[in-house]
């Protein structure tokens, strides 16, 4: 008898910690991990959970025991740090032996389920909107955004280049590299921790993988109408022909041989850092979200929809980095990004997958404290930051505790989003600058204890097993 299997897709934008979810998922599951909200394990229920042989033998393992290695150090706690993040997709079968909680179901024996474990670049899933596009009609729209007005300065060194282009002149290789680069330098530049922009497709540009420096990523949009047509052997045919390759030979496989086959997904979101970023970078994350949302609703007669002999049922969206937050701020962070997955889902007439929205620290680098200032109590959190990170003239040395203040987000996650430059506010005395640097502070992953079956430690990773998997566990 085949054993009956559950595919989970684990996507994000970059830098939203798919590596670390993954990792701290697989490690909290085999090690028998603190998890009171996940009902399977919290009530013994899981006999076991094992690493076994993924069923794609064409597809990349995920590097469990690398990443694992990288976050505790590999038994040297010193050298520990965040793995590297993700560049292509990757499998991984964990395979859990259970009891059932019904009183047939134990009669019946054991029941096992295999958890296939799929991660791929969120950038990806945003090339989906490629498939309803032609070259002139993406070329307008990519254009057009670059000028936005959060774009345009990153975006200055391609306008350039778009200038010296013509879509009627001889098609010309070393133009179309040099259009090519610069496009892919500005997206990188949106992409950065100080804009933290999300909608930046083509997502292979910025995680090429295998397809580095190939013609299928040598393209860029011109400035022409969309509803321009191309002269033969033209810069305008030249661009377009590459870019429908793109979409035959790198878009369409990975929706019908990786993506069509999820079972559920979560989407793994820097809601912090977007919100550090400013109003642009909210805005933008919308967007993105919106353009996720409709890859998981194509339309009746779409190309996807014939290929989707089974549809996501259930989708969690996670706000990560939750321990960069006193806890007391956890619910107002659920609460503002339910607020914007709920507003995307709106403007994806997006239906029919169960959804649930988390607060998430796949591993908890922080603790919390209260520290006095000024006579007044602060709500703390205490962490390593990396070496290297800067506040004033504090250079921090990667192995010195410090406590921070975080801010406060507002009750409403309407008043977030209508003034999210100010919606983590600096504590009296603290600069301008000084709380800048805070806000984008990265601290290293936690010193655990000698023990040999010491934990990740988590917050609210439970609960996302307990919405994704507890039906299956029954």
């Amino acid at each position: 008898m085949v054993d009956p299997t559950v595919r989970l897709g684990v996507t994000g934008l970059s830098r939203a910690g798919k590596t670390v979810f993954i990792t701290s998922l697989v490690h909290n599951l085999t090690k028998g991990g603190r998890l009171p909200l996940f009902s399977a394990q919290a009530s013994g229920r899981i006999a076991s959970a094992t690493l076994s042989p993924q069923p794609d033998d064409a597809v990349p393992r995920f590097e469990y025991e690398t990443h694992l290695s990288a976050l505790t150090g590999g038994g040297k706690p010193g050298s520990r740090n965040w793995p590297e993040s993700t560049r292509h997709i990757s499998e991984l079968r964990v395979t859990l032996n259970f009891e059932s909680e019904t009183f047939l179901g134990r009669n019946l024996g054991r029941g096992r389920l295999n958890l296939d474990i799929v991660d791929y670049p969120g950038e990806w899933l945003l090339d989906l909107s490629l498939l309803d596009l032609d070259y002139a009609q993406w070329s307008a729209k990519a254009v057009a955004q670059s000028r936005n007005p959060a774009r345009t300065k990153l975006a200055e060194p391609f306008h350039a280049v778009l200038k010296t282009l013509r879509a009627d002149a001889q098609e010309d290789e070393t133009k179309a590299r040099e259009a090519a680069a610069t496009f892919t330098d500005y997206l990188r530049a949106a992409r950065e921790e100080r804009y933290a922009l999300s909608a930046l497709p083509p997502g292979r540009f910025l995680m090429p993988g295998d397809l580095e420096g190939s013609p299928a990523l040598t393209f860029a949009p011109l400035d022409i109408a969309p509803d321009a047509s191309a002269t033969r052997g033209s810069m305008h045919a030249m661009m377009a022909r590459r870019y429908e390759a793109y979409r035959t030979t790198v878009v369409r496989p990975f929706f019908r041989d990786h993506f069509a086959r999820l079972d559920r997904q979560i989407v793994l979101v820097d809601l912090l850092q977007a919100l550090n970023a400013g109003p642009s970078a909210m805005s933008d994350l919308e967007t993105a979200l919106a353009d996720i949302l409709s890859a998981f609703r194509p339309g009746r007669n779409s190309w996807l929809s014939r290929i989707l002999a089974r549809r996501v049922d259930r989708i969690v969206f996670a706000a990560t980095k939750a321990d960069h937050l006193h806890h007391a701020n956890h619910d107002r962070l659920e609460a503002l990004l339910g607020h914007i997955a709920s507003r995307a889902i709106k403007r994806a007439d997006f239906a029919g997958a169960a959804t649930d929205v988390v607060a998430l620290a796949s591993v908890r680098a922080t603790r919390e404290a209260t520290v006095t200032r000024g006579g007044e109590a602060l709500d703390c959190i205490v962490g390593v930051p990396e070496k290297g990170q800067k506040v004033g003239r504090e250079t921090y040395d990667g192995k010195t505790e410090v406590a921070l203040f975080p801010g406060d987000l507002p009750e409403d996650p309407r008043a977030v989003l209508a003034d999210p430059e100010h919606a983590l506010t600096a504590p009296e005395g603290v600069s301008e600058a000084e709380w800048e640097a805070f806000r984008f502070l990265r601290f290293r992953p936690p010193l655990l204890d000698d023990a040999p079956n010491a934990i990740l430690p988590h917050i609210r990773l439970d609960r996302v097993l307990e919405f994704l998997l507890s039906d299956r566990l029954a």
